[in-house]
Formats: C-alpha cells, structure tokens, sequence
C-alpha cells in the first residue's frame, strides 16, 4: 500500500481551500470504519485517507512549513495506513466523568492487546498495541491505544470473498461477546487488504 509522501500532500494554502469539503468526506468515510466494542470503547480503522486528513490537519493547526516539521508528521502518522496484510486502528475508551474514566482506565489495564478480529472460521487474531511507544503505566491503561490485526493468508482470502469479519474484546473487566460487523464495514476494510 501506498505511503504519504511530502509531495502529495497539499500546502497550507491549497488545503484551506479544500479543506471544508475534505472535512465533510472524510466524516462520511470513517463512518464506514468505525467500529463500537461495547458502550465505552470505540475503534477507528486507518486507512491512507484518515492518515492524509490528520496529517494536513497537524500541519494546518500548527502552522507548518518546514521540510524538518512535516517529515515529523509523515513520520508518525505513516504507519498508521495498513500496509495490505493487516488492519490498523485508533482505540479510543471513552468514559463520562474524570472519577470513573479514572476508575477504568485502571480496571482495564491490558485491554489494548485483548481486543480481537476473526474472518470467517479461521483463529482469532488479537491486537499488537502502540507498537510506537509504551502507553500503559503500573496504575492504568492510557485512553488511546494504536493497535495493529496482522493477518494471515487464508483470513485475507476469507474477507476478500466476502466471509464475515467478527470482533471482540476477551477481558475479564471489559468483554465483548463475538460481533459480526455489518456489511459496510466489512466492504470498507476489505479494501485496506492487498
């Protein structure tokens, strides 16, 4: 799959151009790959288009330029954009009040690597977390994990001819039973495989 390169990517003035159109498109895509496991823990599944909106995002709201800055934008947000054997996503746990998201980002530590996906009948293949730096501490899992699904031939093949694509979560403090995703979602992510 494609990476983002520094010359496809829009000035600050080209993409102020663009950019409410943009905006509107891209809440119509992540619609398609959004994914909630339950009542408090959302997954965004990345793809090119996310990751290039973030990036010209990043750019505009800190005003950069500079060849050094954007590389550093490219940098982080590159391998986020699945590179055809696997699905990656922002994992977002989402909780009201500042006591009781205290209060589960300590119960659920270690969920980050406990979330699953399943195509078809083949196994289970669970998440590979923050492969970018370390987001849990001894008291608490952080509110924003970065998890990798890489998968195997046969589960390419499954999701490529139309197998369902399930998902959940094996946590004793947080489960989510077998969720089959629903069929515009399954098409959208089907798309990221090579």
């Amino acid at each position: 799959m494609p990476q983002i390169t520094r010359d496809s990517l829009l000035t600050l003035e080209g993409y102020a151009k663009v950019r409410p159109q943009m905006r509107t498109e891209i809440m119509a895509h992540k619609k398609n790959r959004m994914i909630e496991l339950g009542d408090h823990v959302t997954l965004i599944f990345e793809d090119e288009k996310t990751m290039r909106y973030q990036i010209q995002e990043m750019l505009r709201a800190e005003r950069t330029f500079e060849e050094s800055g954007i590389q550093d934008e490219l940098d982080a947000y590159n391998p986020l954009v699945p590179d055809g054997t696997n699905w990656k996503a922002t994992m977002m746990i989402q909780y009201s009040g500042p006591d009781e998201r205290k209060a589960a980002l300590a119960r659920l530590k270690g969920i980050e690597g406990r979330v699953w996906v399943q195509v078809a009948d083949q196994p289970k293949v669970f998440a590979i977390a923050d492969e970018d730096l370390e987001r849990e501490t001894e008291e608490k899992t952080s509110a924003v994990h970065f998890l990798r699904f890489e998968l195997d031939a046969t589960s390419i093949a499954a999701a490529k001819s139309g197998s369902p694509i399930r998902m959940g979560i094996d946590l004793d403090a947080y489960r989510v039973e077998s969720m089959t995703l629903a069929e515009n979602t399954r098409a959208a992510l089907v798309l990221d495989l090579a």
